[in-house]
């Protein structure tokens, strides 16, 4: 126990500050309860800025590193996932996350219900709409630029149509990503499964801790959700938390 805590307070050291200047001083004061070993107190910190919006991929790789020393596996998956999506190309957390997978005893497919959501991760670890747009942009520069030369009598060139077709292929992975379902991660062990969105509603089972569900539904603090063995059903909006945005509450 003693080495898990030593190895959670080198990673929180290992990890650049990135939040902004004014979240600085609660950044590092999170950061100091973590070393302290007062996890709780370090993710309710971590928890505050997200929500006031200083999120970033180092904030979420720390939050993660004081759930899993505290015994929090699922919202450290949770938190991991959740830097993946804001830094798809970070390796370290590409690897963080199949060690969190691997201790939650969880398949691949488990934690990647949605294979469209890959193309967007694609996307913007490449900023490809950013690509596209320049593309396109040339694609219409380069057409007026052809008329301009037609009128002069010169010969008309076949940049424009391919600058253009370049900038819709490149642009492709953004689109299909943006079909994927929105998803979230069970962050507790045993999370109730619902038969309506009500406090009175019977349980019809049970979600597995680190799980990520496609979000069907969602109705105030509640999710409708579908687990990989197909369950649908209402889940809690604090026992399964959302990818696609900051925590709320």
């Amino acid at each position: 126990m003693r080495l898990a805590l030593l190895a959670a307070a080198a990673s929180l050291a290992a990890v650049p500050r990135a939040a902004a200047a004014p979240e600085d001083d609660r950044f590092r004061a999170a950061n100091e309860l973590a070393r302290a070993a007062d996890y709780p107190k370090a993710m309710a910190g971590y928890a505050e800025l997200s929500r006031s919006g200083a999120e970033s991929a180092s904030l979420y790789w720390n939050w993660a590193q004081s759930a899993a020393a505290g015994g929090a596996q699922g919202e450290a998956l949770w938190a991991m996932l959740r830097a993946r999506e804001l830094d798809p190309g970070d390796r370290a957390v590409g690897r963080e996350v199949e060690r969190l997978r691997d201790a939650l005893n969880l398949d691949r497919a488990e934690i990647a219900p949605e294979p469209l959501a890959a193309a967007g991760r694609f996307s913007r670890r490449w900023r490809l709409d950013l690509v596209a747009a320049a593309l396109l942009l040339l694609s219409v520069a380069a057409h007026a630029a052809a008329r301009l030369q037609r009128r002069a009598g010169g010969v008309r060139r076949a940049a424009p149509p391919t600058l253009l077709a370049l900038g819709v292929l490149v642009a492709v992975p953004a689109v299909v990503g943006s079909y994927a379902r929105p998803t979230a991660v069970v962050v507790h062990r045993g999370a109730p499964l619902f038969d309506a969105a009500s406090p009175t509603a019977s349980s019809i089972g049970t979600l597995r801790e680190g799980e990520v569900v496609p979000i069907l539904e969602a109705s105030g603090a509640w999710l409708r959700v579908e687990d990989n063995a197909g369950a649908r059903g209402w889940a809690r909006a604090e026992d399964v938390r959302r990818l696609d945005r900051a925590p709320v509450r």
